[in-house]
């Protein structure tokens, strides 16, 4: 589903705010179900472990704002996962074959090269020994960079919003933030920030063309 709000014409927009899992990469879910399947456990123990689980969601909580760091989070998580889980690279293992989202990136692309400022805003899951950014190989399409490791404070919390706006030195009806978790755009819409949620690719990605007044063109 699709949400839009704040200013309706494309061109009184002059930023771009994106978040990085499931905007700039493909939904990771059935991914992290195949991997554990490879790795013995059943196909949601990912995603429950980091999400449900009392201690995984603390650790996980710990690690978005740097209270913990990769290297220990991997340990700790694996040992939430299962004894047999090796804790070597934990994060990097179960992210590896998440694909980017190529529509997404092509529009980043046409979004800068139209003259917008971009800025990446991602509630960070570590940056070492696997740093996903320079995985996906994104890092260098943005202006600027607000991760919430990096900030010691991450999504929804409003702090973050006024910051990137901050660094970005526009006002916030100028600029667009798409992000595939409805709860993080709400603060961003009280500001005056135009929202897209993705849930759909394609869809998010028409949707900021038109806001934007570019046109996303994937190369081979």
């Amino acid at each position: 589903m699709l949400h839009s709000t704040g200013v309706p014409h494309a061109y009184e927009h002059r930023g771009l705010i994106l978040d990085f899992a499931g905007v700039l990469t493909a939904s990771p879910t059935e991914v992290h179900r195949a991997w554990c399947v490879s790795e013995g456990l059943k196909p949601g123990a990912w995603r429950t472990t980091l999400n449900d689980h009392p201690e995984g969601r603390r650790l996980y909580a710990a690690l978005e704002i740097g209270d913990m760091r990769q290297a220990e989070w991997n340990e700790k998580t694996a040992a939430l996962l299962g004894q047999h889980v090796d804790p070597a690279n934990l994060m990097g293992r179960a992210w590896a074959e998440v694909p980017p989202a190529r529509r997404m990136m092509a529009l980043a692309r046409a979004a800068r090269a139209a003259g917008h400022r971009l800025a990446l805003l991602s509630n960070s899951f570590g940056l070492d020994p696997f740093d996903p950014y320079e995985h996906i190989g994104i890092w260098d399409l943005f202006d600027v960079h607000v991760v919430s490791e990096l900030e010691g404070l991450a999504k929804p919390d409003p702090a973050i919003y006024r910051l990137t706006l901050e660094r970005m030195g526009l006002p916030a009806e100028q600029c667009v933030f798409a992000d595939d978790h409805e709860a993080n755009l709400s603060p961003a819409a009280e500001l005056g920030i135009a929202t897209v949620h993705v849930t759909d690719e394609d869809t998010a990605v028409a949707a900021l063309e038109a806001l934007l007044g570019v046109t996303a063109v994937l190369t081979p």
